[in-house]
C-alpha cells in the first residue's frame, strides 16, 4: 500500500501530465507525443490520469481534514489548560470529545480510502467486464429454478444498466431452472455504469429463498438456496495460459434428460493442467465460439484461484474486511410469503420484493456501496 508521501508525488505528477497542452488537439482525440500511429490515444490517457487525479483528491483532502482536527485538539488542550472559567472549560471539554470522535471516524475513512485505491482494488473496480456463475444448492429442483430467476433478476437488471450479456454455459432442468448457468456481462456505449464489477461485486456467496414451489401440492414453505460467484474477466495482461498446460477435449452437448442438442462434437472441456482447473461450455453451436467461451471461463477461475492463494497468506482482520466476496457466505434471504428480502451482511430488509427480482437491485447496491468496509 503506497504512502501518503508517494501518494502526493504521484498526484503532482498527474497534474504536470495533464496540464500538458499536447494531450488534447482541437479535434479531443490525440495520440501521445511521439508515439506512433496506432498506439492508444491521449484521450484515454486523459480519462484514465482524470479518474486516478479524481481518487489521489479525496486521500489528500481525508488528510488535511485530519490535519484541521489535531490543530483544533491541540488548541483546546491549551485552552482546558489556561482557563479558570467553569462554563467555557465545560465547552472547551464537550468539543475536544466531539473532536476526537471525528478524527477517529476520519482515520478510519483514510484507512479505508487507501485500501479502495491501492493498484490491486483500481485494477479491480476498472474491470469492464464480469463473469456470473449461478448454481443451485441445496433444495433440488427448487433450487434450480430459484437459480433460473435469479439469472433472470441479473438480466433484467443488466438491461436497466445497458450492459450486454453473453451465456458462456449452461445446464438447464426440464421445468425451466439451471443446475448451473455462467454468462458474461460487459459495458455497451450507452451504459450507466461502465465499472460493471463495483456494482456486481456485492453478489457473490449463498442467497436462500423461502416460498412454496411450483412442484408443492401441500402449501408448504420450502427453503433452498443458490450460489453466485462474481469474477472479473482478466485482462490479458493480467493472466498468460500457455497452450501446452491444456487439454481440450470436444463431446455433444446435451440438454434436459440427456437429450442431445445436435449430433457433432460441438461441445468443449478444457483442462488446465497447472492448477486442475477444469472448464466446459455447450452453449453455442460450433467448437471455436464454445472454446472462446470456455477459456473466457477458465481465465476467471485461475485469477479467482490466484487471489484467494494470496488471501491465504494474509492476517485474519484482512480476511474479515474482504470476507464479502467468498463463496460459501450467506448474503441474502428472500422470502416471498412475507415479501421482503434481507441483506445479512448490513442487517437491513428490503420490500417489493417482486420488483427487484425484475431486475431493480439498485435499490439494495446502493445502500451496500455506501456500508462496505
Amino acid at each position: 500500500m503506497a504512502t501518503l508521501e508517494e501518494i502526493k508525488r504521484e498526484y503532482e505528477d498527474i497534474l504536470s501530465q495533464l496540464s500538458d497542452p499536447g494531450l488534447l488537439n482541437s479535434n479531443g482525440i490525440t495520440r501521445r507525443r511521439g508515439a506512433p500511429t496506432g498506439s492508444i490515444s491521449n484521450r484515454e490517457k486523459f480519462e484514465e490520469l482524470s479518474k486516478k487525479k479524481n481518487c489521489l483528491e479525496k486521500l489528500i483532502e481525508k488528510e488535511e481534514e485530519i490535519k484541521e482536527i489535531k490543530n483544533q485538539i491541540e488548541e483546546n488542550k491549551e485552552i482546558l489548560s489556561a482557563e479558570k472559567d467553569p462554563e467555557l472549560l465545560s465547552l472547551a471539554e464537550t468539543e475536544s470529545k466531539t473532536l476526537y470522535d471525528e478524527k477517529i471516524k476520519a482515520e478510519q475513512d483514510l484507512e479505508n480510502l487507501l485500501k479502495e485505491t491501492s493498484p490491486k482494488n483500481l485494477e479491480k473496480e476498472e474491470t469492464a467486464s464480469v463473469i456470473v456463475e449461478i448454481r443451485a444448492g441445496v433444495g433440488g429442483e427448487e433450487a434450480s429454478l430459484f437459480a433460473g430467476d435469479t439469472f433472470r433478476m441479473y438480466s433484467k437488471y443488466a438491461n436497466l444498466q445497458h450492459w450486454s450479456q453473453k451465456i458462456l454455459n449452461s445446464h438447464p432442468t426440464g421445468l425451466g431452472g439451471f443446475k448451473e448457468i455462467i454468462f458474461e456481462l460487459s459495458p455497451l456505449p450507452q451504459s450507466k455504469s461502465k465499472n460493471v464489477y463495483s456494482k456486481m461485486k456485492y453478489e457473490a456467496g449463498v442467497h436462500r429463498v423461502q416460498r412454496i414451489p411450483i412442484t408443492e401440492k401441500g402449501g408448504r414453505i420450502h427453503t433452498s438456496t443458490v450460489t453466485v460467484a462474481v469474477l472479473p474477466k482478466p485482462k490479458k495482461t493480467q493472466i498468460k495460459i500457455k497452450p501446452d498446460d491444456l487439454k481440450i477435449d470436444f463431446y455433444r452437448a446435451s440438454g434436459p434428460g440427456g437429450q442431445y442438442v445436435n449430433r457433432r462434437e460441438t461441445a468443449v472441456r478444457i483442462t488446465h493442467l497447472p492448477t486442475g482447473i477444469v472448464v466446459t461450455s455447450q452453449t453455442e453451436r460450433n467448437q471455436l465460439q464454445n472454446k472462446e467461451n470456455a477459456m473466457s471461463i477458465l481465465g476467471a477461475r485461475i485469477l479467482e484461484k490466484k487471489e484467494t492463494e494470496e488471501m491465504n497468506k494474509v492476517s485474519n482482520e484482512r480476511k474479515a474486511q474482504i470476507g464479502w466476496a467468498q463463496r460459501a457466505e450467506k448474503i441474502r434471504t428472500y422470502n416471498f410469503p412475507q415479501d421482503r428480502i434481507t441483506d445479512h451482511r448490513i442487517k437491513k430488509t428490503f420490500h417489493n420484493i417482486e420488483g427487484i427480482m425484475n431486475g431493480k437491485l439498485d435499490l439494495i447496491i446502493k445502500v451496500l456501496s455506501k456500508t462496505e468496509l
